[in-house]
């Protein structure tokens, strides 16, 4: 989602009030009858003008201009017409007027007021895409994939994003009240959710302690980039300051919705020395960029995993992509969105803007992943923390045969015996095993784990 250009605000942004009424019409109609007369030239004899329907438009305009039984606002009239425009196309394709505009560029600046959720469309519905922490609606218990049945008593199947955005965001202490559908769960679920100012944090990181560093990417934001790196080198001081090295990188991209796509080019430009990261193809195949690596700049090849599921979209499938295709990175989870649409921003004149789907991303190997997504190299399926936590209780807590009263010792040699099983404990601060309730991470784990310890044994073979 990156501008290429802008015209000059300043130019042409306002006009007299007594004439504006009558400028688009004119200026259409005009347009109609230049076309018509470069047509000879422009097209061949078979061929439509692109300005043949626009007679109908201009004829529409006028005819509720001057028959419509109140008066017309011709603001509130073109942008409608934009809007049912860029509404006919797909659903990343959108005009934004200037209050729209505005929240578009708060949203990658990292601050906004609304509920906290980042939305996409699927099967015509609504749906959660990504939930921030701490927000109105993680405090409410959104989940990614619950599905909007209304928002502010407006049916959401088939409401399009700008327009769900719009009626989100607000005043910080107001209300919104919404409907959702929840998989597993029969009922409805509504909810008042309390609008707030929301900060994204684009950049969690934690470095555990046998030197791995666990890395959570929310967004793909201005500022991500550069809030990676700062985590990365704090890790690789601690570790300094501890006597070791960094041993691997786990970097979460889960219910990740994407962003810009310079964010992600740069973010995988950290961990790949060469070669094509994303290429972006507009309409016949022509292709409009390439983005490419780098080596200046290049970390060290420590093993790396990364976290996917199907709320990964756009930006994060770019980097999950680049990663795995030059085989720097073992994906671990399930198939991701599959949003492989790249939009650009055209600000117009009065401050509102258009944002265009301009072309399709492919990555390295030439696969583009528009609603197919990418699938994971270890696929992992997310488990309910409790069912996991009750898994791994019962499991320390199974009959087995040295539970037995009276039971039979191992013959063996003295001083070999080994001590016996204690009976799991739940105790107040007990230590969790890591990601003791997130299934899929714990699993993307002890895969970087196995990476690790498979790299150590061949450095000691050598």
């Amino acid at each position: 989602m990156e501008p290429i250009g802008a015209f000059d605000r300043a130019a042409g942004r306002y006009s007299p009030a007594g004439m504006r009424r009558f400028f688009w019409p004119a200026a259409l109609v005009a347009a109609f009858l230049l076309g018509a007369w470069l047509r000879p030239a422009a097209v061949g004899a078979d061929e439509g003008s692109p300005f043949e329907n626009l007679s109908i438009f201009t004829r529409a305009l006028a005819h509720l201009e001057v028959s419509y039984v109140e008066e017309i606002d011709q603001d509130s009239l073109i942008q409608g017409a934009i809007r049912g425009m860029a509404a006919s196309l797909d659903p990343h394709t959108v005009y934004l007027d200037p209050e729209q505009y505005a929240q578009l560029t708060a949203d990658t600046q990292g601050r906004f007021a609304g509920i906290g959720v980042e939305i996409s469309v699927r099967d015509g519905w609504l749906i959660v895409l990504a939930v921030f922490d701490g927000g109105p609606a993680d405090r409410a218990g959104l989940q990614p994939g619950d599905r909007f049945l209304h928002v502010e008593g407006r049916p959401a199947r088939d409401m399009r994003i700008s327009e769900a955005v719009r009626i989100m965001r607000g005043e910080p202490g107001t209300d919104v009240r919404v409907g959702i559908r929840r998989s597993g769960v029969e009922d409805g679920i509504e909810l008042t959710l309390e609008r707030a100012f929301i900060d994204v944090n684009p950049v969690e990181a934690k470095l555990l302690p046998d030197g791995v560093l666990y890395v959570e990417l929310a967004a793909f934001q201005e500022n991500t980039t550069r809030a990676l790196r700062q985590a990365i080198d704090g890790a690789i001081a601690e570790r300094r300051r501890q006597g070791g090295e960094l041993e691997g990188i786990l970097l979460d991209l889960r219910n990740n919705p994407g962003g810009l796509l310079s964010q992600a080019v740069s973010v995988s430009d950290e961990f790949l020395t060469e070669g094509l990261i994303v290429s972006t193809k507009a309409r016949a195949g022509r292709v409009l960029h390439e983005a490419r690596a780098h080596r200046r700049g290049t970390r060290p090849q420590w093993p790396l995993v990364l976290l996917v599921n199907g709320y990964s979209a756009s930006a994060a499938e770019i980097v999950a992509g680049a990663l795995h295709d030059h085989e720097r990175a073992v994906l671990v989870g399930t198939t991701t969105f599959g949003k492989g649409s790249v939009q650009n921003v055209v600000e117009l004149p009065d401050g509102s803007a258009l944002k265009v789907t301009i072309a399709r991303y492919y990555t390295p190997s030439g696969e583009s992943i528009q609603a197919r997504g990418i699938e994971p190299d270890v696929e992992v399926e997310q488990l309910d923390p409790n069912l996991v936590q009750r898994a791994r209780i019962e499991g320390e807590r199974q009959l087995r045969e040295a539970s037995l009263e009276g039971h039979l010792d191992q013959r063996e040699a003295p001083g070999d015996r080994t001590p016996p099983r204690e009976e799991p404990r739940e105790e107040a601060g007990e230590e969790q095993p890591i990601f003791a309730s997130d299934h899929q991470a714990r699993m993307g784990y002890q895969t970087l784990r196995a990476i690790v310890t498979d790299r150590a044994r061949r450095r000691e073979g050598e």
